[in-house]
């Protein structure tokens, strides 16, 4: 019985603690935007870790390699 006069003390420090970094995480900014983050992953940031050289090859070129050529499909009668 004696340990809750040292337990209950400590829980409401505790909770008194995790409230105010909860409030401070909010009043700092860090829940404002959740989506971006996530989608930050998709876009292609380091351009300029990539020497000049590399950057011309990996450039599109102007006319396509190679055309597949054009095929005609079957046409299926579906009527019996």
């Amino acid at each position: 019985m004696n340990i809750l006069y040292l337990l209950i003390p400590i829980a409401i420090i505790f909770v008194g603690c995790a409230l105010w970094a909860f409030f401070w995480s909010v009043n700092s900014g860090q829940y404002d935007d959740l989506e971006s983050p996530a989608h930050s992953i998709l876009f292609d940031d380091d351009d300029s870790l990539i020497p000049d050289d590399a950057k011309q090859e990996r450039a599109p070129s102007a006319k396509p390699a190679v055309q597949a050529p054009a095929t005609k499909t079957p046409k299926i009668d579906t009527h019996d």
